[in-house]
């Protein structure tokens, strides 16, 4: 029980060009850029630091977050820090965002909880996926993953319940239920966004909600609430609990697994059940579309990388256009971001998961995404959104002409080419990737932008080119006939306005 390794103090946090720091040293420094690790441990790090931010200075208003400025933030985190310090120790009377009471449940290793590794008959492909010892860091950055990114599944024992008469735990028949997908990952892993600033203390500025904006979204009915490591529930229904569920504290760190760190793993079982984006709750990061029938989330999908989402994330521009994906945090920052820096970053990543009966996995094609577009503020507009929107339109025009072409080629064949189509249009899209930040800083309308668009399009129009002359081979005479007959024809997407 004694206290150890507090996170105020100890570096545990991985940031880009200076390796492990901890919080005091995330508030103390500005010279930070940006957080490291993969994708679900940016977004889990970057919520734990909101909800710290939040906890300590939510303004008021716009006018209040604005004269708290990224250093009058830091400011006030560290000295909140300083207030709870006792409540950030990994291990000891009450350890950060652990329940002692569920250690009556079984113990899984560390390596069971993490996607990335291959336990039980799992196949290892790589030395990624063995599973290893964690040092305390790699322990404190696994648990708040698990807040809201745990995978559904068997592996955690329902059969401990903390709450007298909670049912959520059990089946129809009464026995213990599976575990339900944590709140930020969902059924096959949701695309989360964020505002980057030109440092980390000014990402966390940037994202910073004020009461009014938690007020206008009207999703959380208990509003900011209280973070979780002052006042830990005692059960999965308890009065605290379920203020959890219905406040945005709740959200950024919404306790979804009740853990308790050991040896050799962890107690493991299913924490608070929170609400899914079809009752119309979400995590602030995540972005939803309710103008139909259903509700339609936008999923991580490593076959088409979160830039290709970005018109999507902010559709909202376009003020003519009927309600498309609404993402809070960009849309509640992207003006203020706007108003305040000279350029700023929209980060979009995310895990794509895949599920079989209740059991979720990372298999075949589901990996990490993530994607980082930087926007000079002067260019930010209904015209800059509307040209990279059309640009992006004739894009996704090539994309689909490459296709076909690829599948009348091998049709010529008498072979399905189906599969080596879809091949080729990802090649494409991959070859895009590079050139489409350069594309984003030719959208501003002027004569030399124009300029710049048309030598990308002739750049991208390439690119189809050598996609098809990759998957549709010219080696012998039939193949060269049906190569002629099929090879894509761009000149359309060449003469028109770009």
């Amino acid at each position: 029980m004694e206290n150890r390794f507090n996170l105020v103090d100890e570096p545990w946090i991985p940031v880009v060009d200076h390796g492990r720091v901890s919080l005091r040293d995330i508030f103390s420094n500005p010279q930070y850029r940006s957080l490291g690790g993969n994708p679900v441990q940016k977004i889990a790090l970057l919520k734990l630091l909101l909800a710290i931010a939040q906890a300590a200075a939510t303004p008021d208003t716009e006018a209040e977050w604005q004269a708290l400025g990224a250093e009058g933030l830091a400011s006030r985190c560290l000295a909140y820090l300083d207030k709870w310090h006792d409540r950030f120790y990994l291990y000891g009377e009450q350890p950060f965002l652990q329940m002692p009471a569920i250690r009556e449940a079984k113990v899984q290793s560390f390596g069971a909880v993490l996607p990335e590794v291959s336990t039980g008959n799992t196949t290892v492909l790589s030395q990624i996926q063995v599973e290893r010892r964690l040092s305390d860091a790699d322990r404190a950055l696994l648990l708040l993953s698990l807040m809201g990114f745990a995978l559904s599944g068997k592996k955690t024992d329902n059969s401990v319940v903390l709450s007298t008469g909670y049912a959520g735990k059990r089946n129809d028949k009464g026995k213990a239920s599976t575990g339900k997908a944590g709140p930020s990952v969902g059924h096959m892993g949701f695309l989360h966004s964020f505002l980057l600033g030109e440092s980390l203390q000014q990402s966390v500025w940037l994202n910073l909600f004020s009461h009014t904006q938690i007020r206008q979204m009207g999703i959380y009915s208990s509003g900011l609430g209280v973070a979780p490591w002052e006042s830990m529930p005692a059960g999965e229904d308890c009065a605290v609990a379920q203020e959890l569920r219905q406040s945005m504290q709740g959200r950024l760190l919404p306790l979804s697994r009740f853990c308790l760190l050991t040896e050799d793993g962890l107690h493991y079982s299913e924490g608070i059940a929170h609400s899914g984006y079809k009752d119309g709750v979400i995590d602030p990061s995540m972005a939803v579309n309710y103008s139909g029938k259903d509700p339609k989330a936008l999923w991580a999908d490593p076959e088409k990388r979160p830039w290709r989402e970005l018109t999507a994330l902010l559709s909202f521009i376009d003020q003519s256009g009927g309600q498309g994906f609404q993402s809070w945090q960009l849309r509640a920052g992207l003006e203020r971001a706007r108003d305040v820096a000279e350029a700023f970053a929209i980060w979009s990543g995310g895990l794509r998961v895949s599920s079989n009966a209740g059991e979720q996995y990372v298999s075949g094609s589901d990996d990490f995404v993530e994607s980082l577009i930087w926007i000079h503020s002067e260019l930010l507009g209904q015209s800059w959104f509307a040209l990279l929107k059309a640009e992006m339109d004739a894009l996704d025009g090539l994309a689909r002409n490459l296709y076909g072409c690829v599948m009348t080629f091998f049709k010529e064949q008498t072979v399905d080419g189906s599969k080596l189509a879809a091949q080729a249009t990802q090649l494409f899209w991959q070859l895009c990737e590079r050139d489409f930040q350069s594309l984003v800083d030719a959208c501003d309308g002027s004569e030399q932008a124009a300029l710049q668009r048309q030598q990308l399009r002739r750049r991208f129009a390439g690119y189809v080119q050598q996609a098809f002359d990759q998957f549709c081979p010219k080696e012998t005479a039939r193949q060269l006939d049906a190569w002629a007959k099929c090879r894509p024809n761009n000149s359309t997407y060449l003469k028109q306005e770009a």
